[in-house]
C-alpha cells in the first residue's frame, strides 16, 4: 500500500486510511491491547494479524447468508478494504451468558446461563466511559431512528444465532460480543449495515470443555498467552493451519 495514504482517524486498535476509490477506507490493524478504556495498554506482536484475518472470515460468511456489511476485501495481512460508512454512535452488546460487567452489575455468577440472550445498547463516547443506554436515550437523542433501531435488533439477533452456531460446531461458547452498525449512502438509498470487526478482541470465547478463556480477558485478567489463544480461535476456524504459527514475543508495556 501507498505509505502517502491519507490518515483518516486511530483509533485503540486500528487505523483508518482512504481507500483507493471513492467510498472505501482501509482498515489497518494493529497490535496495541487496551482494556478499561485505555486505563491498561499494551503492544502484543501478532494481534493485529489475526483480529484481521478473524473478522475477515467471519465478515465473509455474513456476507454469504446475506446479512449486510461494509466489508469488501482483505488487503493484506493486516489490511482489509470496507465501505465508508457513518457510524451509528452506538455499541450494541449481546449476552448468552453471564460475565464481565453484567455479572458485575447484577450480582450474578459469572458463568450463569441467561434465560434468553439479551441485547444491550451502550453510547459510543470514550470520555463517559461508553454507558449503558435504554432504547429510549438512542431515539430521544437522534442517536438512531425507530428504523434503523429495528434493523439493528433484527440484523444482530440474525448474527448472533448465526456465530452461536459457528463456535459451539468448534467447541466454543460465544459467551457475549460488541459489533457496531453503521449508514451505507448509495445514492438517495441508506442502508443500515454491520461495521467496525470482529474478532476475539470484541468477543468473549471460552473452550466448551475446559471453560478456558479464548478472548480479550486473557490481557484484562492478566492471564497471558492472549496471541496463543487467538491462534486457536483462529485454527479451529481453519483460517490457520498447525504449521503457521504467527510470530510472537512478550508483551510491550505502554506507559500512559
Amino acid at each position: 500500500m501507498n505509505q502517502r495514504r491519507t490518515r483518516i482517524y486511530e483509533g485503540k486498535a486500528k487505523i483508518l486510511y482512504e481507500g483507493p476509490e471513492p467510498g472505501t477506507i482501509v482498515v489497518h490493524f494493529k497490535d496495541d491491547a487496551t482494556a478499561f478504556n485505555a486505563q491498561k495498554k499494551a503492544v502484543i506482536e501478532g494481534k493485529g494479524v489475526l483480529n484481521n484475518r478473524i473478522s475477515e472470515f467471519i465478515f465473509t460468511q455474513l456476507n454469504d447468508i446475506g446479512l449486510p456489511t461494509h466489508f469488501i476485501r482483505r488487503l493484506n495481512m493486516r489490511e482489509q478494504l470496507v465501505r465508508e460508512v457513518e457510524i451509528i454512535p452506538l455499541e450494541v452488546i449481546v449476552r448468552n451468558i453471564a460475565a464481565g460487567s453484567m455479572a458485575k452489575r447484577l450480582g450474578l455468577e459469572e458463568g450463569t446461563p441467561l434465560p434468553r440472550s439479551i441485547i444491550e445498547f451502550c453510547y459510543k463516547n470514550d470520555e463517559l466511559g461508553d454507558p449503558l443506554v435504554a432504547e429510549e436515550h438512542v431515539t430521544a437523542f437522534g442517536w438512531a431512528t425507530p428504523q434503523e433501531i429495528d434493523d439493528i435488533m433484527s440484523m444482530t439477533i440474525r448474527i448472533n444465532d448465526f456465530m452461536s452456531g459457528m463456535f459451539a460446531a468448534i467447541g466454543i461458547k460465544l459467551v457475549d460480543f460488541k459489533i457496531e452498525f453503521g449508514r451505507l449512502y448509495e445514492g438517495d438509498m441508506v442502508r443500515t449495515v454491520l461495521a467496525d470487526e470482529i474478532s476475539p478482541d470484541s468477543c468473549r470465547l471460552w473452550d466448551f470443555k475446559t471453560q478456558e478463556k479464548l478472548d480479550k480477558d486473557r490481557f484484562r485478567r492478566d492471564l497471558g498467552g492472549l496471541v496463543e489463544a487467538y491462534q486457536e480461535v483462529a485454527r479451529r476456524l481453519g483460517i490457520l493451519n498447525e504449521n503457521e504459527p504467527l510470530p510472537t514475543v512478550k508483551p510491550k508495556l505502554v506507559k500512559s
